[in-house]
């Protein structure tokens, strides 16, 4: 899918009026689904225009913070994180969707709300810094991934005022050395440059992609193969031609038993699941 998808920013004040809790982010979600016909299918849930965030709460030293949101139809997320006297740490993430919502899951043979709880991978962070992350991080649990990128949180804010101090997480990090792929995926093509955010003006792309050579293992089995050129033609405002460079492009992906899914990253805000 090509994500698009709205930014969320969640501000919670206590009882004097002072920010305590901030958030501003942006998220997708993939989910596996069986039909009606039996078949599994992959359905893309985005963030819509219309969000709520009922439930937040800024939380203390016995109580955790909370980031709560609400959207479509009938879907919501949310995570709480705790504090010790140093530190603040992201604790659950609890994702519902409903696939009573036809226009993401038209045909769902299991209808209501399914939930999907998992642990924040991310790190502690110091209490007088803001958690930093642009580039796009992925959690997978349940047939359920989500992505999130241009994340923005503070919880347990200091005196009202979200630090400038930045607690930056590690896809962020630059490095010289080649992105290391996970166990599950095994690439041909693989980056050996630096991910970095996009150029605000983007070059022009040759006319016909490169072609690359993907691959992803179940054990030691190798369950799929793709040699593939891809181009993007995306009309918003105006047209835009985005090549996807297996040289700088990471695949990662897992194999079902009757489902498989291929992931491709450009590192520059273009992610691609087949």
């Amino acid at each position: 899918g090509f994500f698009q998808s709205h930014a969320v920013e969640v501000v919670i004040k206590d009882s004097s009026n002072a920010t305590c809790l901030y958030a501003n982010w942006m998220m997708s979600f993939l989910i596996t689904y069986e039909s009606n016909t039996s078949d599994y299918k992959t359905a893309t849930l985005n963030l819509s225009s219309s969000v709520t965030h009922n439930g937040s709460v800024c939380g203390n030293d016995t109580q955790a913070a909370v980031v709560a949101v609400q959207f479509g139809e009938g879907h919501s997320w949310s995570i709480n994180s705790t504090k010790t006297n140093e530190t603040y740490q992201g604790d659950f993430i609890t994702f519902t969707y409903n696939t009573n919502d036809t226009a993401v899951f038209p045909d769902a043979k299991r209808k209501g709300p399914v939930t999907v709880v998992v642990r924040d991978p991310s790190p502690p962070v110091q209490l007088d810094s803001v958690y930093v992350c642009h580039n796009s991080v992925f959690i997978e649990a349940e047939n359920v991934t989500q992505i999130f990128w241009n994340v923005t949180e503070q919880a347990f804010v200091q005196n009202g005022t979200v630090s400038k101090k930045e607690s930056r997480c590690s896809a962020d990090t630059p490095t010289s050395a080649p992105t290391v792929l996970p166990t599950v995926a095994n690439v041909t093509t693989v980056a050996t440059t630096t991910l970095s955010p996009a150029p605000t003006t983007a070059p022009k792309p040759v006319e016909n992609p490169v072609t690359g050579n993907y691959s992803l293992k179940m054990g030691n089995k190798t369950c799929l193969l793709a040699t593939v050129g891809l181009q993007l033609n995306v009309s918003q405002d105006k047209p835009l031609l985005i090549n996807i460079n297996p040289k700088t492009t990471v695949a990662d992906g897992a194999c079902g038993n009757t489902t498989a899914t291929l992931k491709l990253n450009d590192g520059n805000s273009t992610l691609i699941s087949f």
